[in-house]
């Protein structure tokens, strides 16, 4: 992405000036304790802010492209559509690999029981299926 800035600048002849990004604020907790729904929440966030903030930047280009009618501007308009279509398809894989980890975590939680022994009498049996008494 760099380099299709560097490019842009160098074909449009202007120099850079400073972007300032929206930043998102994380707990007070260390990295390794968030939890995958908070990065879940984080890395959609920012996929979201870049897909707005490029969808802004392709409409500048895309505007400079038919004023200039330059054949390089329209290469970097099409590659800027293809980052974004990119961004995008993360996004959607996101959500698909949280459902897999949620999928993964339920599924590892679910034990069968195949070949449960109960040692005790059929009267103490029935109880214990009736809620008479609780299983030690």
């Amino acid at each position: 992405m760099s380099q299709l800035n560097d490019n842009m600048n160098k074909i449009l002849d202007i120099t850079p000036s400073a972007v300032v990004l929206d930043t998102v604020s994380l707990p007070a907790t260390s990295v390794g304790a968030l939890d995958v729904s908070d990065d879940f929440a984080v890395a959609r966030n920012n996929i979201r802010n870049i897909i707005e903030r490029g969808d802004d930047a392709l409409e500048c280009a895309l505007e400079l492209a038919k004023e200039s009618e330059h054949p390089r501007t329209y290469e970097v308009v099409g590659q800027l559509i293809k980052v974004l279509v990119d961004a995008n398809k993360d996004l959607l894989n996101i959500h698909k690999q949280r459902k897999e980890l949620n999928t993964t975590e339920s599924e590892s939680s679910a034990k069968n029981v195949t070949n449960a022994i109960f040692v005790g009498s059929t009267a103490e049996l029935q109880k214990i299926i009736r809620g008479k008494t609780n299983v030690e």
